[in-house]
């Protein structure tokens, strides 16, 4: 028996042997967006449906990344750059073993986003932006945040004082002040079945 304690990667189980299994695809869905622009929810949805259909998903967002993994993390830039790396990498864990990945983050600059993607890798990587006007997002103010921001509770909130930087070329735009939450729905498993089938 070899002594070497260290993980020899080429002798560990591969993506495709693990997508056999499974009879599907691993990708990632990155949901971009203001906060109250539906982001949460359409993930929510999304990872409901895809298990109704058989598949093998996980979900991830602020709040569950935020209270565990990355609750070590503030809000400045920095941090809001290692947050989304650290996301990134945990993405790429779940996409090798198979897995559909739908990430729920605000995910505010161009370069962080960019940054996951080059993490995870352009073909397994689908961003889609939620593209709510900020005056819908803080009408519907789900968390309370917009609110405390008004008040001067939160500061460096993104799309109030903080810049939000919108994609350049999503691979889906939804404006959920437009069309349904059923809608958006469909057009997202317009844009994932496709390429989660197993062949």
């Amino acid at each position: 028996m070899s002594t070497n304690i260290t993980p020899v990667f080429d002798q560990m189980l591969t993506r495709e042997e693990r997508e056999s299994l499974l009879k599907q695809r691993g990708l990632v869905i990155w949901l971009t967006g203001l906060s109250g622009s539906g982001k949460s929810t359409l993930g929510i949805a999304l990872e409901r449906r895809l298990f109704e259909l058989g598949y093998k998903a996980q979900m991830l967002d602020g709040d569950n990344i935020r209270g565990g993994l990355n609750q070590n993390l503030t809000f400045s830039k920095a941090d809001r750059d290692e947050n989304i790396r650290r996301v990134g990498e945990v993405s790429k864990l779940y996409l090798n073993s198979g897995m559909i990945v739908i990430n729920s983050f605000i995910s505010p600059t161009i370069k962080g986003r960019e940054l996951a993607k080059s993490i995870i890798g352009e073909d397994d990587f689908a961003e889609v932006y939620i593209s709510t006007p900020l005056e819908v997002c803080e009408r519907r103010d789900v968390k309370g945040l917009y609110k405390k921001v008004r008040e001067g509770k939160i500061k460096n909130f993104t799309g109030i004082d903080s810049p939000y930087e919108a994609p350049q070329n999503p691979v889906l735009e939804l404006d959920t002040s437009q069309i349904s939450e059923e809608e958006a729905l469909e057009r997202l498993l317009e844009l994932v079945l496709p390429r989660v089938k197993y062949d």
